[in-house]
């Protein structure tokens, strides 16, 4: 990004002022680079760009075939670059104002039904040795409490206090929450612990690894949970981290959670992240009308 000095500022804020994640920095710095990529071919500068090359760069990602999701964390990376540039005084205007976005296509978020959680957690139990207690551990925690994978694997030892039934978990943009923690999780991946082997060093986190980080990683997670999944005879392409939360959330709005308590447990910044939940809200109401109305 050295072209571009406007977009190394904008980087940096993001860090120092909103505590942005190495990953989400990344993410960031290779939308803008795309855009730039754009605006060299076009002659302009990317931080004096109007918003017909902004209009431009966003017909060549429709022609291009770009998923519509991706087009539109593009242009939102790009509506966040112009806002600082117009708050720093570099420019006078935010050309993205009159820039409309992609449609995004109406999606529902996976979810495993209670009776594949169950069975999950079944195959995971039938998993050999301390294997199978990780997994258990894995699949309760997920699920339990609808924790980002990131989250989980970043718990440290001292996280499961016992008689504590609230844990503090570290989130997007070194954003500390506080979630509840089942005893049934509690217990189960305080379980692991006494399947470490004899003479290990303690270790400063819940599931400690070999790997670098010395956690467990997120991809191992994701091969313990598929190994769940085959154990358990379901399809491993359904299973995955990100899926055991989604069923959290929807298994709750199934049961009569409202949506604004499930973004505090989510961890969502926006209400409006928390939106994608309203189909299963939908259909509850449905079901509620057509079972308690007199004339349903």
């Amino acid at each position: 990004m050295a072209w571009d000095r406007h977009a190394e500022a904008f980087l940096e804020m993001l860090a120092a002022e909103r505590g942005a994640a190495r990953n989400t920095i990344s993410a960031y710095a290779a939308d803008l680079e795309d855009f730039g990529v754009h605006c060299r071919q076009q002659g302009v500068a990317p931080a004096e760009a109007g918003v017909e090359v902004l209009r431009s760069y966003r017909r060549g990602m429709s022609d291009a075939g770009l998923a519509a999701r991706t087009a539109a964390r593009r242009l939102s990376a790009l509506r966040q670059y112009f806002r600082f540039l117009a708050r720093e005084g570099v420019r006078a205007d935010d050309p993205t104002e009159l820039l409309e976005g992609p449609r995004l296509p109406a999606s529902l978020p996976k979810a495993l039904s209670e009776a594949d959680v169950t069975a999950l957690l079944e195959g995971a139990a039938g998993l050999p040795g301390a294997r199978g207690y990780l997994a258990v551990a894995l699949v309760e925690l997920l699920y339990s409490s609808g924790l980002r994978v990131s989250e989980l694997i970043a718990l440290p030892a001292n996280a499961l206090r016992p008689g504590q039934p609230l844990v503090a978990v570290t989130g997007k943009g070194n954003k500390e929450r506080l979630v509840p923690i089942s005893a049934r999780a509690r217990e189960a991946a305080l379980a692991t612990m006494k399947e470490l082997p004899k003479g290990a060093k303690p270790s400063r986190w819940l599931f400690p690894s070999r790997a670098a980080g010395g956690h467990i990683t997120r991809q191992n997670v994701g091969l313990i949970l598929k190994d769940a999944a085959i154990a358990a005879g379901l399809d491993q392409d359904r299973v995955s981290p990100h899926v055991l939360r989604h069923s959290f959330a929807s298994h709750l709005l199934g049961n009569g959670a409202d949506l604004r308590s499930l973004q505090i447990l989510l961890g969502h910044a926006d209400i409006a992240t928390t939106q994608i939940y309203t189909k299963v809200l939908e259909e509850r109401l449905k079901r509620l009308v057509e079972e308690h109305h007199p004339l349903a």
